[in-house]
């Protein structure tokens, strides 16, 4: 009976099964760490490591901006409904009546549109009630809206956000001219987002794939007013984001990236 050890240069098997394993993964590494990186065609602006950085999913260089100071981000967390639920017409009646007398002046009623501030038809109610909240505690600074809420009630809060949600959306903000079609890379930052950036798609939170709690629906909005505030959560302006997401996601975004995802969806329905 052959005694020859499994485990041994002298066993052809395991000489070659071995050799083979450590050619693979030596291929594996030089095409997946060095030719795909210097394949892509960001490759010559970032250089070798912070490409190869990229493809493992790993940051080439760390945020080291100056707006860690400041005001608690907000902690105020909203789920959606785990399904469509009809809101109280009461509670719609007392938001509607809320809304005309407070909000109708810079956030318009159904069907205009507005410039630098959000129409809000159609919105979610999670996402509505999360901004007002913010505003209240003053996580989300803004001059006018701050004095409003202010003194407002939780109710109070609740009824605005089921009216607006209540409503159905407006038209577009911005009509694209006949014939043109989408920015292309504003779509596929849109849909798919740049991994080697660590920029996530804008549809896996806001809507189209996926939707997560408190993100607004952005389509329709004003490209002024969208691109105003992707630029305020780049420069740590407005940080009312749990988790830093938006502005994780901004800074990695060129000035010509942020206005093209800003018309791309004010001309959405």
């Amino acid at each position: 009976m052959n005694q020859e050890r499994v485990f041994s240069l002298r066993n052809p098997w395991f000489t070659v099964s071995v050799g083979g394993t450590l050619a693979i993964a030596v291929i594996a590494i030089l095409i997946g760490f060095v030719w795909l990186p210097s394949a892509n065609s960001a490759f010559a602006g970032r250089g070798l490591w912070a490409t190869i950085c990229g493809a493992a999913g790993a940051p080439s260089s760390w945020y080291g901006g100056a707006n860690v100071a400041g005001p608690a981000p907000s902690d105020v967390v909203v789920l959606p409904p785990l399904r469509r639920m009809r809101a109280d017409a009461d509670s719609i009646g007392r938001g509607a009546t809320i809304a005309t007398q407070n909000c109708s002046m810079c956030h318009g009623v159904l069907g205009t549109v507005q410039v630098t501030a959000p129409a809000l038809a159609g919105q979610y109610a999670d996402v509505v009630y999360k901004e007002l909240r913010d505003y209240q505690q003053g996580v989300r600074q803004n001059s006018i809206m701050q004095p409003i809420v202010a003194a407002r009630s939780d109710q109070d809060l609740h009824d605005l956000a089921a009216y607006y949600a209540s409503l159905p959306r407006g038209p577009a903000a911005e009509v694209a001219p006949t014939g043109s079609t989408p920015d292309a890379n504003a779509v596929r930052l849109a849909m798919q987002g740049d991994p080697q950036r660590n920029i996530a798609p804008c549809a896996a939170c806001h809507g189209q794939l996926d939707r997560k709690g408190s993100a607004p629906w952005l389509g329709g909005q004003s490209s002024i007013y969208l691109a105003a505030q992707m630029r305020a959560f780049a420069s740590g302006a407005r940080r009312n984001d749990i988790n830093e997401q938006m502005r994780n996601v901004t800074r990695q975004m060129t000035s010509a990236e942020i206005d093209s995802l800003a018309k791309y969806y004010a001309a959405m329905q």
